[in-house]
């Protein structure tokens, strides 16, 4: 009797696609269904916003030099998927307010749903497929992100330009119904257009809004190259010179779980009440809260203590008291962040605009960060801080043990504003699981 060969295991990308691609509508729970509409409308509200800063305007100008049918959001231009799916996605970062999984340090939302608009337009898909695809980039990228991205990682990488591509190339191959085959090359693909590194913050540079474009584009160039029919290697992330082992982290192959029977990884995203870095955002909710003591006046403070967990004060830029000579450097800011809450008493967009304010410089430069034992081991569960302010006779302080994300209706009012068209695009996505064509939204998106 012949021997019974014993097969190879199959590659960590199959596995991934084989349980992706085996999720059904039924499975969801209404509240994933929902989480994927509001983290749409969260997307949207940031990417009409950013319209008119510098960077949207840049990647706006990128995408009308490619010709096609995709929409650029808020615009009137219309270019390739990829392009459409590049700008897209750098509006819906331009803000720094854009959605959080802490877990794997990665805002996968803004290369989620540029990549699946823009496929949308390419090739008819319908609503259920839409949310599908939404649901499962969530969960693999959460799932590569939560295995590999500890202190060291987030250092010196943007998480986002690692997990964003896989996020989105299986969101993509989702939505547009790929094989097994197919959608393992696309991930593949995906996997060898990984990057962007953490150097901006300590010059200033513009790239990190641009990381989620490069990862948008990435993503929807891998679908389509398996759509074409390139083949790419099965073993791209854990073979013996694939992703995790480019980025020694072979040893972490095995903590990656996607749907593992727990809670889809959808749930565990939070959207930023301030339009700054993730680890500013209880910093700034605690310096609100007392700014809205009686009798609190910035001027009388003497000096400011800031606790947070290591995570937030060893990020690239967070622990940063000035100067600050770009918006950007005063967004990752924590020293900048709590110092225009207490100067302004307001948590806003504007408040980044005052960059020579001289209140806001000088309470940002008497601001120390600590870290806090309780938040370091809390973290990534829970993100807390502590805001000390000093008056020298009294002191003032404020402790959240976590964030509070911006609600539904916050995210909604954030939207309308926006978006002038708002009630015609509301009411798609509000019935975006019964939708035959999801083009549609792509195309109503557009000035």
């Amino acid at each position: 009797m012949m021997p019974k060969l014993i097969e190879d295991p199959p590659s960590l990308s199959r596995r991934m696609v084989r349980a992706a691609r085996g999720l059904t509508m039924d499975q969801l729970p209404a509240e994933v269904i929902a989480k994927v509409k509001i983290g749409l409308l969260d997307f949207l509200s940031c990417a009409f916003e950013a319209r008119d800063l510098p960077w949207g305007c840049q990647a706006i100008r990128m995408a009308s030099a490619a010709n096609g049918k995709a929409t650029v959001i808020g615009t009137p231009v219309h270019a390739s998927p990829a392009e459409a799916a590049f700008a897209n996605a750098t509006l819906g970062h331009g803000l720094v307010r854009e959605d959080m999984h802490a877990g794997a340090v990665s805002h996968l939302g803004v290369v989620i749903f540029p990549t699946l608009l823009a496929l949308a337009q390419q090739q008819k898909a319908s609503g259920r497929d839409f949310i599908l695809g939404a649901v499962c980039g969530y969960e693999i990228g959460a799932a590569v992100g939560r295995a590999i991205m500890d202190q060291e990682m987030v250092r010196r990488f943007r998480p986002t330009g690692i997990t964003g591509p896989l996020a989105g190339a299986i969101a993509g191959s989702r939505l547009l119904a790929l094989d097994e085959d197919a959608t393992v090359s696309a991930l593949g693909f995906a996997a060898n257009a990984t990057g962007g590194l953490n150097e901006w913050p300590y010059c200033g540079g513009d790239e990190m809004f641009f990381h989620p474009g490069f990862a948008a584009r990435s993503a929807v160039t891998a679908v389509e190259l398996a759509l074409l029919g390139a083949r790419a290697s099965e073993s791209a992330l854990d073979g013996r010179a694939g992703l995790f082992a480019g980025l020694n982290k072979s040893d972490c192959i095995a903590r990656v779980a996607p749907f593992s029977g727990g809670p889809l990884e959808i749930l565990s995203v939070y959207y930023k009440p301030a339009p700054a870095c993730n680890y500013a955002q209880t910093a700034c909710q605690a310096a609100l809260a007392v700014a809205k003591q009686d009798g609190f006046r910035s001027s009388d403070i003497e000096s400011v203590v800031v606790r947070a967990s290591a995570a937030a004060a060893g990020y690239p830029g967070c622990d940063y008291a000035g100067p600050f000579e770009r918006i950007l450097q005063a967004k990752m800011s924590i020293q900048y962040c709590v110092a225009a809450t207490l100067a302004n008493g307001v948590i806003e967009e504007s408040n980044y605009h005052l960059l020579d304010d001289p209140e806001i410089v000088r309470l940002a430069r008497i601001t120390k960060i600590e870290t806090d034992a309780a938040f370091t081991g809390a973290y990534p569960g829970a993100q807390g801080s502590e805001v000390i302010v000093n008056f020298g006779e009294r002191v003032a302080r404020s402790r959240m043990d976590d964030v509070i994300p911006a609600t539904p209706e916050q995210i909604r009012a954030r939207f309308r504003s926006a978006c002038a068209n708002w009630r015609a695009i509301e009411e798609i996505i509000e019935e975006l699981e019964v939708q035959e064509d999801v083009g549609i939204l792509s195309g109503g998106l557009a000035a």
